[in-house]
């Protein structure tokens, strides 16, 4: 499915959310972005080293404000329809790093994740897949008002089953990997350009438009 429009191509910012060069998530991430780029999206594939961050600390943004890095963050974010992570799982969480870069954009106004949709996914060489991180991740990230997708893709013992050229090996499980792509962009793309659509959407997710749920925090 072509997930463009006469008016244009839904947006996607897409990064792996762990600084380790060779890292299976900065992998994954790179197929996430050419898979939603072969199904007609417009990517904008970046890396968590592209925004380089101290641990947040209320004093040090009193002080100086924000970095110059949220504020690229915020832009690229603000100017995608969507959001990928593929996140790695560290001790059962999130990673930190991933955490202050949520925790630094938090600090933006307009705050950039409120009504943002969000797809995750996880390599790992576990068995679980990384999928306990997600979990952990996804709650930040509702907090702050992102329609975080119900279905996530994790990849477990993802060091055999991506090949060299960071591609999902078996049949099967790329074919889940293209569906799950395909329908998280059909929901972008009904969000974008069909707002009837996206309030159906909302309510199917579980949520009703409610100021006092609405509001930034």
């Amino acid at each position: 499915m072509d997930h463009s429009s006469p008016d244009r191509p839904v947006r996607l910012l897409v990064f792996g959310g762990s600084l380790r060069r060779e890292s299976l998530n900065r992998k994954l991430a790179a197929y996430a972005a050419a898979e939603a780029g072969r199904l007609g999206a417009q990517v904008h594939l970046a890396d968590m080293r592209d925004w380089p961050l101290p641990t947040y600390d209320g004093d040090e943004e009193a002080a100086v404000g924000l970095p110059d890095p949220v504020g690229a963050f915020g832009a690229a974010l603000t100017g995608a329809d969507a959001l990928v992570i593929a996140a790695p799982e560290y001790n059962a969480s999130l990673p930190g790093g991933l955490k202050n870069l949520i925790d630094w954009a938090s600090r933006l106004r307009p705050q950039p994740f409120a009504a943002r949709h969000v797809l995750l996914m996880s390599a790992s060489p576990s068995m679980v897949g990384g999928n306990r991180g997600l979990w952990a991740l996804r709650v930040p990230l509702e907090h702050l008002g992102a329609r975080v997708y119900p279905e996530m893709f994790s990849l477990a013992q993802a060091h055999q089953a991506m090949d060299e050229r960071g591609a999902v090996g078996d049949a099967e499980l790329a074919r889940r990997f293209t569906t799950t792509m395909t329908d998280f962009l059909t929901l972008v793309e009904s969000a974008v350009h069909y707002p009837c659509a996206k309030q159906r959407w909302i309510e199917f997710l579980g949520e009703r438009p409610d100021p006092a749920l609405d509001r930034i925090e």
